[in-house]
C-alpha cells in the first residue's frame, strides 16, 4: 500500500468512523533491556571533573571581581583555588580517558559541533591562563601579566564551568538529553554556589559580601533551575527522586540552601562563613553527582527511553 493509500485511507476513516488502515505505532524494549547503552565513564572522573571545572571556571569569574573591588586577599585565593581546581579536573578527565595521549589526541581538530572538542579546546587555553594568574597574585611578580591571565581566565570562565552541562545533554540518555535547555544553567548556578563557598572559606569575613549575595543568588538559580527540570523531564524526572540520584540531590538542596541562609544571615562571623562555604561546596558536589547518577538510572531502566516516545506518540493529533 502506498504512502497515498494510507493518507486516503486515514481520511476517509475520519469521515466516516472507519477503522485505519495502518495500526497505531508502540514502542518497546527487545526483552526488558536496555534501549541505549549508559555511558563508560566512571563517576568518581566524570562526576568529579564537572564539579570541579565548575569551581575553577566560576572561581575565576569571582576572583576578577574580587581583584576590581579592592579584595586582594579573596581574590587571590580564588584564583589559587581555580588552579587548583582546573589541574584536578583534567587530571580525573585523563585518568578516565586512560592515557593521556588521548586528550592530546582531541586537539589535532577543532570541531565547534562537538562539546568535547570545544570543551578541550577550553581547558587548554584556560588552565594556562588560570595558572599565569595565580602564580602572579602569589609572588606579586609581573603583575600587568597577572591582570592580563586573570581577564582572560574571567572571560573563559563562564564556559568552563556551562560547557560540562552541553557535554552530558550531548548524549542519548534520557535523563540528561531531555534537560538539554536547563542543564548547562543548573551547572552554572551550582559552580556560582560552589565558587562562593571557596570564597567564603578562604577569604577573610572583611572581604565577603559579594560572596555571601552570590551564595544567595546561586542557590534561589539553582532551585529554580532544578524544578524547571524535573518539570520538563516528566516521567524520566523519577531518576531524579529515586535511588541515589535521589539522595545525592535532596542532599545537594539541603546543604546549598543551609549554607546559602549561613552566608547571608551569619556570614559577617568567620566559624558561621567557613561552615557555610563548606556546606555550599558539598552542596555543589552533590547536585553533579547526582545528576550523574540520575543519567546512569536513565540509561539503564528502558522505560525511560520507550516512555517518553509513547507518550510523544500519543499526543501527536489523530
Amino acid at each position: 500500500m502506498t504512502r497515498q493509500d494510507r493518507t486516503a485511507g486515514r481520511r476517509r476513516g475520519g469521515r466516516r468512523g472507519e477503522r485505519l488502515m495502518v495500526p497505531e505505532v508502540e514502542f518497546d524494549s527487545y526483552y526488558g533491556r536496555p534501549v541505549v547503552k549508559a555511558p563508560s565513564w566512571q563517576a568518581r572522573d566524570i562526576a568529579g571533573y564537572f564539579f570541579l571545572g565548575g569551581l575553577a571556571g566560576a572561581g575565576s569569574v569571582c576572583a576578577a571581581a574580587a581583584q576590581l573591588t579592592g579584595r586582594p586577599h579573596t581574590a587571590t585565593a580564588l584564583k589559587v583555588s581555580s588552579l587548583a581546581g582546573v589541574s584536578l579536573s583534567a587530571a580525573a578527565l585523563v585518568h578516565d580517558l586512560g592515557r593521556p595521549s588521548r586528550f592530546a589526541h582531541m586537539l589535532r581538530v577543532f570541531k565547534p559541533t562537538s562539546p568535547m572538542s570545544v570543551g578541550s579546546w577550553l581547558l587548554s587555553a584556560y588552565g594556562p591562563a588560570a595558572g599565569a594568574a595565580a602564580a602572579s597574585a602569589v609572588t606579586g611578580r609581573l603583575p600587568r601579566a597577572g591582570a592580563v591571565a586573570t581577564g582572560t581566565a574571567a572571560v573563559l570562565g563562564p564556559a568552563v564551568a556551562a560547557y560540562t552541562g552541553v557535554l552530558a545533554a550531548d548524549t542519548a540518555v534520557p535523563a540528561w538529553h531531555g534537560a538539554h535547555r536547563e542543564l548547562p544553567y543548573l551547572f552554572t548556578a551550582s559552580a556560582t554556589a560552589a565558587a562562593a563557598g571557596m570564597a567564603l572559606v578562604a577569604g577573610p569575613t572583611a572581604e565577603n559580601g559579594p560572596a555571601r549575595c552570590a551564595a544567595g543568588l546561586a542557590a534561589l538559580a539553582d532551585t529554580v533551575v532544578m524544578k524547571a527540570t524535573e518539570r520538563r523531564l516528566g516521567t524520566v524526572a523519577e531518576t531524579y527522586r529515586q535511588g541515589k540520584a535521589g539522595t545525592l540531590l535532596r542532599a545537594a538542596q539541603g546543604l546549598t540552601l543551609a549554607g546559602a541562609a549561613g552566608a547571608v544571615v551569619l556570614g559577617r562571623d568567620r566559624p558561621a562563613a567557613i561552615a557555610s562555604g563548606l556546606a555550599l561546596l558539598a552542596g555543589s558536589a552533590c547536585t553533579r553527582f547526582g545528576v550523574f547518577a540520575a543519567g546512569i538510572a536513565s540509561a539503564r531502566d528502558p522505560k525511560y527511553t520507550v516512555g517518553p516516545q509513547r507518550e510523544r506518540v500519543e499526543q501527536r493529533p489523530r
